[in-house]
């Protein structure tokens, strides 16, 4: 699969999405693009997910007028640290991240 990465994601998390081509905005020449031209044009580079912790972009954008699938992390902080325990769970569901909408990925707590 091809995957988008947001850029506030931490560089080593492209090592855990291991058998799916990953990169990330600035890596694509796209300095600077706002979240729906950011969507459109991801789209039109035929990447298949874009992988973010943006929580309020299913929100902000109309998703369902996008063919991607948005995988949202939900972390304590965007490090590396607090990010890498969701990657597993990432791992399985991308293949099978719906389109047009966001999944969200944290971890669950008994509070929960």
């Amino acid at each position: 699969m091809r995957v988008l990465r947001d850029e506030w994601l931490p560089r080593r998390l492209k090592r855990e999405l291991v058998g799916h081509d990953a990169r990330t905005g600035p890596e694509m020449g796209w300095a600077s693009k706002r979240n729906g031209d950011w969507l459109r044009v991801t789209v039109a580079a035929g990447f298949d997910a874009f992988l973010t912790v943006d929580r309020k972009l299913q929100h902000q954008q109309n998703l369902s007028a996008f063919n991607i699938a948005v995988v949202v992390l939900e972390a304590k902080s965007n490090t590396f640290a607090d990010l890498q325990p969701l990657m597993p769970e990432v791992l399985e569901v991308l293949p099978t991240a719906p389109r047009g909408q966001a999944t969200v990925v944290r971890i669950v707590t008994l509070a929960d």
